[in-house]
C-alpha cells in the first residue's frame, strides 16, 4: 500500500493505527507524504511503514524503486513478461556510478562478491574487516555515501559500530544498511534503533541490493 498522511476523512496515521488495531496489516505499506513529519512522527511510523519517501522531483521513480523490492520477493508468482517489464525499467543505473560505497564485513567471500556486483556499476568500493576498521575507513574517506554493514564481527560488532558511527556529526545522516545472518521478526528493528536506515540477509540478493541502493544513494 502506499499512503500519503493527508487525507481528507482521517490522518494517515489514524488510519494506521485502526488496521494495526483491526490486525490488518499484512502487507508492505509506504509512505509517500510532504516533507513537514517531526523526528516523533518518523519514529511512529517506521513501526508500520517499510519506507517513508517525501514528496518531490523525483519521488516517483523512489516509489517504483520501493516497490520494486517487493516484487523481487514474489517474482515466482510474477508472469515473465511482467518480470521483465519490470526489470527493464531499471537496467539503467547512473545514479550509481562514482559514488563509494564502505563493505564492513569479516567474511571475505562475502566482501568479494559484494565488491565484485557493486564495481560492476561504477560503484568505488572500500573495505573494513570489523567495526573498528570499518570506523577507521569512514574517518579517512568521509566522502563515502552508504555503508553495508555487517552486524555479526569479531573486535566490535555492527551494531556497536552503527551507534559510534551515528553519534558524530559528521556522519549522522550517512545511509548505512545493515546485513544480517537472519531473518528474525525483531532483527529490523533491532538494526534500525542501532542506526541502520535499512536492512537485508544474507545470502544477500544482488538485484534487491541495487533496488535498495538506488532508493538511499538518490539526491
Amino acid at each position: 500500500m502506499i499512503l500519503d498522511l493527508k487525507l481528507k476523512d482521517m490522518s494517515g496515521m489514524e488510519l494506521l493505527n485502526k488496521l494495526k488495531y483491526e490486525d490488518m496489516i499484512n502487507f508492505p505499506i509506504l509512505i509517500h507524504t510532504e516533507n513537514n513529519i517531526t523526528q516523533e512522527d518518523e519514529a511512529q511510523l517506521k513501526k508500520y511503514a517499510e519506507s517513508i519517501i517525501i514528496k518531490g522531483k523525483s519521488s516517483v521513480t523512489r516509489l517504483l524503486d520501493e516497490a520494486n523490492l517487493f516484487f523481487h520477493s514474489v517474482d515466482s508468482k510474477i508472469d515473465k513478461e511482467q518480470i521483465r517489464h519490470i526489470r527493464s525499467t531499471h537496467e539503467k543505473e547512473s545514479s550509481l556510478t562514482n559514488k563509494k560505497i564502505l563493505i564492513v564485513d569479516d567474511d571475505m567471500r562475502n566482501v568479494f562478491a559484494l565488491t565484485s556486483a557493486l564495481e560492476e556499476k561504477g560503484i568505488s568500493v572500500i573495505v573494513g574487516r570489523n567495526g573498528v576498521e570499518g570506523i577507521k575507513k569512514l574517518q579517512e574517506n568521509p566522502d563515502t555515501d552508504l555503508i553495508l554493514m555487517d552486524v555479526m564481527m569479531p573486535e566490535m560488532d555492527g551494531y556497536a559500530a552503527m551507534r559510534k558511527i551515528r553519534k558524530e556529526e559528521t556522519f549522522k545522516n550517512i545511509p548505512i544498511i545493515a546485513i544480517t545472518a537472519k531473518a528474525m521478526k525483531d532483527d529490523r528493528e533491532k538494526c534500525i534503533e542501532a542506526g541502520a536506515n535499512d536492512y537485508l540477509t544474507k545470502p544477500v540478493d544482488i538485484n534487491k541490493l541495487i533496488s535498495l541502493l538506488r532508493v538511499w544513494l538518490y539526491k
